[in-house]
């Protein structure tokens, strides 16, 4: 706000400030005209129970002016603000009276507010671990569909009857290679090869004819039927 007495003026054009905690405070006045005697001091809050934050002829660690020696220009700067700097301040003129320094214009005041610089740790962990556990679920998750999907498939290839030749083996003796759509082996086995056949292996049939194929060709395991010995 602007006060004027006989061309004086006095502007502190700050209605509200917000400052990061740990930050420096900016509080603008200046004054112009005719500029009677006396100091010009910052106060925080009005009334019996204000404070003094700065003043020309005191000494203020935290508290500098913006423009050192200046006669017009009392703007101020506060260093690493905290939650108690919050409040209200005001720049004020005094002029020089036989009782003492009398106030004689003031601005407005300007309402200052602080926030805090950044989250706190514990809430920076807590927001990483769930991110971490977020994408491990869709991992698992993408990972089971997968699975399924290939075993709906397989399931699909064995409903629609992929013929199999067996191979019936015994300890010492070579393979005997049977179709598994025409030798069915409970029938046509006898007494003497059931007594002796430890497993039989399962695997497709190859594309190749029938005809071609060699009775003690090597046989890859696709599954395993295991028989105990009588």
């Amino acid at each position: 706000g602007a006060q004027e007495d006989q061309g004086f003026q006095l502007l502190q054009p700050q209605g509200k400030v917000l400052v990061r905690q740990g930050e420096t405070l900016t509080l603008t006045c200046t004054v112009s005209g005719s500029t009677p005697a006396g100091p010009v001091r910052w106060l925080k809050g009005w009334g019996s129970g204000n404070k003094t934050i700065y003043d020309q002829r005191g000494s203020f660690p935290r508290v500098t002016r913006v423009v050192h020696g200046s006669d017009t220009d009392f703007s101020i700067r506060m260093r690493d603000a905290q939650p108690e700097d919050a409040g209200t301040y005001y720049c004020v003129k005094f002029s020089k009276a036989e009782e003492g320094d009398e106030v004689f214009r003031h601005g407005k005041g300007t309402e200052v507010s602080l926030y805090e610089s950044a989250p706190v740790p514990g809430m920076v962990a807590a927001a990483v671990v769930l991110c971490f556990l977020l994408l491990l679920s869709l991992s698992i998750a993408l990972c089971m569909y997968r699975r399924k999907r290939r075993g709906e498939a397989e399931s699909q290839g064995l409903a629609m009857g992929i013929p199999l030749r067996c191979c019936a083996r015994t300890p010492g003796s070579p393979s005997k290679v049977l179709d598994a759509e025409t030798s069915h082996l409970p029938s046509q086995r006898s007494s003497k090869e059931e007594k002796e056949l430890h497993y039989a292996d399962l695997q497709p049939l190859p594309a190749a004819p029938r005809h071609g194929r060699s009775a003690g060709a090597a046989c890859s395991e696709y599954a395993s039927i295991r028989v105990a010995a009588k």
